[in-house]
């Protein structure tokens, strides 16, 4: 023994050796205890029997003592056989190394593991290693179980730890390995248990496994799920410079059933990838037979009847080395009675079925949670409550939602029997938002989306709307419903036209035809947009259902042909209108829309034109302003309101409304001039002294006196 032998090498040098013995003790310090009952060594056979390291000290007794050590350790073997045991300078090699129901127990403390300054200097060499039933825990400071296994059998070959393999991910070095046990159980944030495993270099499998949280996830993502079983085979598995290289062939998981929470804290926690050699590529993932709810946030979004397939893909590294980022080339699902649920609604689909190039929902369903009388209490601004229904919805094209490159390219979108009711109150406040035009809404989408044909077929489409004075709501029902949209697009798609074309036919109020041209160029910074139509034959009491509640107006007679044709901006709409009718009448209706008031209905109806006559004359819709706060359908309303006073009431409608105004405003102030009066004249009466009745003169005098009162004697 030389001071560099034992400083740089191993400290003891032989060339043989033979060992026998019994009842071996060895204290190296004041922690352990190593006991061995016996050694025997037959031609370079070793046989160890009974090894067991004994801490000295309790659990508790080491955390106090030793707070800067990580780790306590109990190492039990029933039994150790191994041959050609060599100790050669810095080397140690053994062939055939037998462990026999090994119990392993590390005890784990708070204190941080500190990195050696000093560099690994041994060679350790194991040719075939075998772990046979061995026994594993690790324990927290708390004495909770980290980590339990039992029944583990574990075969190495060709084994090797040194300078060179411990700069690894895994440090160590191998040629092939078989490792298999039992009971698994690994608690972090949460307690992950699993029947059974068994792993080797080319694949590894885990039987009925189960995730359940304990309370430690805080915010973090956290499962609470069963699987039947995980499997997967692997391509290859290697280190360059040093580096992980991973190529999965496939990975099965079946029949997956529970919840996912999703993190509900920010982590700014950097996940340290140095060790990975990218891409790291999985050929293959299939889920069979699952279901799975996600939950973030109190919405939990449900897939029952899960199945799944992904081919190809590809985990690479972002460009910022932030984390990393997902490429798929090709997937499949499929998942019956999906379901999702927000503050607001329940959404249901019957069917969903979705590829890189296909999409099929059967029985989409979009239901209020809430009455409409508590989504008015519980929203602070106006909003609109949505009930919508739709028998099938398909989409053909190619599309990639994964990968940080999104993107949507559809050649045709298909919507059949949709039926949708949207409800909206004037009683809580207006949105003080400014709300885009539709052409800003789709430029603002990040990604290219370009759907060639929209179709929305056999559809309904019911509007309702109340205010605090209205009688319930007011209704606009668009029935027969059908809509082509051509090219849609958020104009980020080089070389791919702009502008979108609308083509909606229907049928207003379940009454009359209605048909509209509307377009706009989604890459016009203006966001000008036009919008035409034309509807027949609208019954007037049709739109009574709407104006009855709303405005206290009832109408008959025919409209019977109806053009409008608007152009407009953010700022404005400006445009024609044209309106052909006969026998137009109108009755104003009180607070409670029962009585007629007949004295404003004879004003109305002296001021509105009862028949437009063969060819009326287009009217200007001029200078009509939009408020940013309100929506397009504002403003478009706006218009048609316009061009209604102008061919009703006379291009000079501002001074026929004021007139009306002063005429019903000087009515009101006779009315109210003679309730005055009564009353006054009421008063008076009750406050007059009583006067001597004057005597009656005239014909009937003494015909219709009273007779007084005799005097009680």
């Amino acid at each position: 023994m030389t001071e560099e032998s034992v400083e740089n090498k191993l400290p003891v040098v032989f060339d043989k050796y033979d060992i026998k013995g019994k009842r071996f003790f060895f204290r190296p310090d004041n922690v352990y205890a190593l006991k061995i009952d016996k050694i025997t060594m037959s031609n370079g056979q070793m046989s160890v029997e009974n090894f067991r390291l004994i801490p000295l000290l309790t659990f508790a007794q080491f955390k106090r003592f030793y707070p800067q050590k990580p780790k306590l350790f109990q190492f039990d073997i029933q039994k150790m056989d191994f041959k050609d045991v060599v100790l050669k300078k810095n080397r140690v090699s053994l062939a055939n190394a037998d462990f026999q129901n090994p119990v392993l127990s590390i005890y784990t403390t708070h204190a941080a593991v500190k990195k050696s300054d000093k560099p690994f200097s041994y060679e350790v060499n194991l040719d075939d290693i075998q772990l046979n039933n061995a026994t594993v825990q690790i324990l927290k400071p708390d004495g909770n179980k980290l980590f339990f296994a039992r029944n583990l059998n574990v075969n190495v070959n060709q084994l090797k730890l040194d300078k060179e393999t411990m700069e690894n991910v895994i440090p160590v070095g191998y040629k092939d390995f078989r490792f298999s046990g039992k009971d698994i159980h690994f608690s972090n944030h949460q307690d992950i248990n699993a029947e059974s495993i068994a792993l080797n270099p080319k694949s590894g499998e885990m039987r009925n496994i189960s995730i359940i949280p304990n309370g430690e996830a805080k915010g973090n993502t956290s499962m609470n799920l069963t699987a039947a079983q995980i499997a997967f085979n692997i391509n290859k598995w290697e280190f360059i410079d040093k580096k992980l290289n991973l190529d999965v062939k496939d990975v099965l998981v079946s029949n997956v059933n529970g919840i996912i929470k999703g993190r509900t804290v920010k982590s700014d926690k950097k996940v340290n990838l140095n060790g990975i050699q990218f891409p790291i590529v999985i050929r293959k993932v299939t889920l069979k037979n699952s279901n799975v709810v996600y939950d973030k946030g109190a919405q939990p979004l449900a897939f029952h009847d899960l199945n799944a397939t992904i081919n190809d893909i590809e985990l690479l590294e972002k460009a910022n080395k932030t984390g990393m980022d997902l490429k798929i080339k090709d997937y499949f699902l499929t998942t019956r009675n999906f379901a999702y649920k927000t503050k607001f609604y329940h959404l249901s689909v019957g069917l969903l079925k979705l590829n890189k190039n296909k999409v099929q929902v059967n029985n989409f369903a979009m239901k209020p949670l809430v009455s409409r009388a508590q989504f008015i209490k519980m929203i602070p601004v106006e909003r609109d409550l949505y009930d919508l229904k739709a028998n099938q919805v398909t989409a053909d094209g190619r599309w990639d939602l994964f990968s940080q490159n999104k993107f949507i390219n559809a050649s045709n979108v298909i919507i059949q029997g949709a039926d949708a009711v949207i409800f909206r109150s004037k009683i809580p406040k207006d949105d003080p938002k400014e709300k885009p035009l539709y052409s800003r809404m789709l430029r603002s989408i990040k990604f290219p989306v370009t759907i060639n044909t929209l179709d929305l077929k056999n559809s309904k489409l019911v509007y309702e709307e109340d205010t605090p004075e209205s009688a319930g709501p007011g209704k606009l029902t668009f029935s027969n419903f059908n809509m082509n949209v051509k090219n849609l697009n958020s104009a980020k798609t080089k070389g791919k036209p702009t502008r979108v074309d609308i083509k909606i036919n229907c049928s207003f109020m379940n009454l009359a035809p209605l048909a509209v041209n509307w377009n706009f160029d989604v890459a016009d910074q203006r966001d000008v947009f036009t919008i035409s139509g034309r509807t027949l034959n609208l019954p007037a009491q049709g739109i009574n259902p709407f104006i009855r509640p709303y405005l206290h107006v009832t109408a008959t007679g025919t409209i019977q042909e109806m053009l409008f044709n608007f152009r407009g901006n953010p700022a404005g709409l400006n445009g024609t209108f044209n309106l052909k009718h006969k026998d137009l009448k109108v009755a104003i209706l009180d607070k409670n829309n029962r009585e007629k008031k007949g004295v404003l209905t004879a004003i109305a109806n002296l001021v509105v034109r009862s028949n437009s006559g063969r060819l009326p004359e287009d009217v200007k819709v001029e200078g009509i302003p939009r408020d940013p706060t309100k929506s397009f359908f504002n403003l478009f309303w706006k218009g048609i309101e316009s061009g209604l006073k102008k061919t009703l009431i006379g291009k000079n409608v501002d001074k026929t409304e004021e007139s009306v105004k002063n005429t019903v405003s000087a009515v009101k102030d006779m009315k109210q001039s003679v309730k005055e009066l009564k009353e006054e004249v009421k008063n008076k009466k009750e406050s007059a002294p009583p006067k001597e009745e004057k005597k009656k003169k005239g014909l009937f005098k003494g015909i219709f006196n009273k007779k007084e009162k005799p005097e009680t004697e």
